[in-house]
């Protein structure tokens, strides 16, 4: 019999997959994985690494009858911190090594340095220089009229305080549909959008899909929504422009996050010398239809 795997989990928004007999991952997926902690989690890794590699050496010169001068015998702290001075190549003179065996083990963590700071270098240029998206999706998807038709709308915020350039905006909804051979089968589609591209991306604006009889939307209602496990996927891609570079934020909604009859509150004000104020402190507030009269402006 074939030997199954454990699986290996993958995230995706809300979604949570379990990946079996996907075969062995490769040694250069340490890289990514690397790349992709959090900076606590990278932090905590490499001391971690770098307290092994020096406990790792301390032990092998404590085995060495001798062969560090000034070494106290079974000394693991001295040795230690005679490791940590060799790794960065620093020799303070005190203890050096006086056999063959001393000389080839400190030349061989001299060497294991030299790797250790190139990749550390790399590793923390990378995730330095890497260019991230910092946009908010709303929490909530709302289904509302606009214009006399109902929209389905969701808003969006660049959080930099400059504009990114070359924006474009998707909308994916998805749902169980029965077919003739699967009473469940997950199908996909791109929501046309009133617009899905701007040349300037400043602050924030209302993504809006309208609901008209060629909108695969057309009468849904919230209990058919829950029926077939509606949930919809929000996309930006952009370019950061003091990096300039391609960047990527998503978010997705499930059934539960839709709003139906109720509107985004207005956070465009004019502050009356020709400009207008954003208010990203209301962003995800929104409120029942004819609450408040509002002009909607993006």
């Amino acid at each position: 019999m074939m030997k199954r795997s454990q699986g290996v989990s993958i995230h995706a928004g809300q979604f949570e997959f379990v990946k079996i007999n996907a075969g062995r991952q490769d040694w250069r997926d340490i890289y990514h994985w690397v790349l992709a902690l959090s900076w606590p989690k990278f932090v905590v890794f490499i001391s971690g690494l770098y307290l092994a590699i020096n406990l790792i050496f301390a032990a092998l010169y404590t085995t060495g009858a001798n062969s560090i001068a000034g070494l106290r015998p079974g000394a693991l702290l001295d040795a230690f911190f005679f490791s940590v001075e060799t790794l960065a190549t620093v020799g303070y003179g005190h203890m050096y090594p006086t056999t063959l065996y001393g000389h080839l083990l400190t030349t061989l963590e001299i060497m294991t340095g030299m790797f250790w700071l190139a990749v550390i270098t790399g590793l923390i240029f990378v995730r330095f220089s890497r260019p991230t998206a910092r946009i908010e999706f709303s929490r909530n998807v709302v289904i509302a009229p606009f214009d006399g038709q109902p929209n389905l709308m969701i808003r969006v915020a660049n959080l930099r305080h400059h504009s990114m350039v070359e924006a474009e905006f998707r909308i994916m909804f998805m749902r169980d549909e029965a077919t003739l051979e699967d009473p469940a089968f997950r199908k996909f589609y791109q929501l046309k959008l009133a617009f899905d591209r701007l040349m300037m991306f400043p602050t924030a604006l209302t993504l809006r899909h309208v609901i008209d009889e060629s909108s695969p939307l057309y009468g849904e209602t919230a209990e058919s929504l829950e029926a077939s496990d509606g949930r919809f996927g929000a996309s930006v891609v952009c370019i950061e422009t003091v990096i300039p570079a391609s960047v990527q934020s998503q978010r997705d909604y499930t059934w539960k996050d839709v709003r139906f009859g109720e509107h985004f509150v207005d956070i465009y004000h004019s502050t009356g010398d020709g400009r207008l104020s954003v208010d990203y402190g209301r962003l995800h507030d929104t409120e029942p239809i004819g609450t408040a009269a509002r002009t909607q402006k993006n």
